[in-house]
């Protein structure tokens, strides 16, 4: 008679932490996000969306030199890889916001993105369709659909992106999943081709979330900079309009992250890109102009040589040990 009277309470116990209502917002909430990131519909053209830039089957870049936006409008920056988006204390490539809600804001009215006229209107196409008028209702607990909710929506997305496990993140872990060649380039990579110096060990992206200059690029900026300083004053009334400017105008993109700290000694600085699936997000830098990572390798040798006033020179036998372990950094 207990157990007959006991199991039904266990069970009801059981259901009640499995349909846990905070989780199921929080599951219905990056639903929507991942709707919202492939909608056309969300564009000015109604054929563009998010994903044409950060493609999901392209670790979240589009393949392309330079991305492309509503209308067939060329900007002046290589897509990045969202799925290391935790590990980012600033976003785009010269690091001019901190807040990833501000940042995912950008591209809905940018002319060169999706170009719409306001998010307000972004705002009322979401609103205007049914399925996502229903579902948000379901998930925002009295909130109202706003340019904060579908900021919120996207980033929920973004962040739980299972991002898998590569070869060298197990190695880290302890596991023996690297080959031979490839711990020799690993080795290349902590020691004599500097390339630790930026692109930080132990972290999952193996980057600094520092700005450095590979000597990209900054020809079509140079001799130009108090005009370009006077066009990045004109645009600074609101940090949507400077990002604009950048999108935009070839010569300002190349300053890189002076544009945000005016300093010159940050002239043609860019981030250091995160490294998970870098065999697979060809073409390379900021503007894409480096269409292979043998040949990406070669510049960052290059420049980081200059930089530290050693050349590095690496054997013919060094160079494919180190792009083999490159290579064990994309999931299978």
């Amino acid at each position: 008679m207990r157990i007959t009277t006991l199991l039904p309470v266990a069970l009801l116990l059981s259901a009640c932490s499995i349909t846990n209502p905070a989780d199921e917002r929080a599951q219905g909430l990056s639903r929507l996000g991942e709707q919202l990131f492939s909608d056309p519909r969300l564009s000015a053209d109604g054929i563009t969306s998010c994903a044409s830039c950060h493609d999901p089957l392209r670790a979240f870049t589009d393949g392309r030199k330079i991305s492309v936006g509503a209308f067939g409008r060329p900007s002046t920056r290589n897509a990045p890889s969202l799925l290391d988006l935790e590990d980012m204390e600033s976003f785009f490539w010269d690091g001019r916001l901190d807040d990833l809600h501000e940042t995912l804001l950008q591209p809905f009215t940018a002319p060169n993105e999706l170009a719409n006229p306001s998010i307000d209107h972004v705002v009322q196409v979401v609103k205007d369709i049914p399925s996502y008028r229903r579902d948000f209702q379901k998930v925002l607990n009295g909130r109202s659909l706003d340019e904060r909710a579908l900021t919120d929506a996207i980033a929920a997305y973004l962040e739980n992106l299972d991002r898998g496990t590569n070869r060298y993140e197990l190695a880290q872990e302890g596991g023996s999943a690297l080959s031979a060649e490839e711990k020799r380039g690993l080795a290349l990579f902590e020691g004599k081709a500097q390339c630790a110096a930026c692109h930080t060990p132990g972290t999952t992206a193996l980057t600094d979330n520092q700005f450095h200059h590979a000597g990209i690029g900054f020809e079509r900026a140079s001799g130009r900079i108090k005009s370009l300083v006077e066009r990045i004053d004109d645009a600074q009334r609101s940090r949507s309009q400077l990002g604009n400017l950048i999108l935009e105008d070839e010569e300002v993109a190349e300053l890189g992250r002076f544009v945000t700290t005016r300093k010159a000694a940050d002239i043609g600085g860019f981030r250091t890109p995160a490294l998970r699936n870098v065999a697979n997000t060809a073409p390379y830098m900021h503007d894409g102009s480096v269409p292979t990572l043998e040949e990406a390798v070669d510049r960052e040798l290059y420049y980081r040589g200059i930089a530290s006033g050693r050349p590095i020179a690496l054997t013919v036998d060094e160079q494919r040990q180190l792009l083999a372990f490159l290579h064990s950094l994309s999931l299978e």
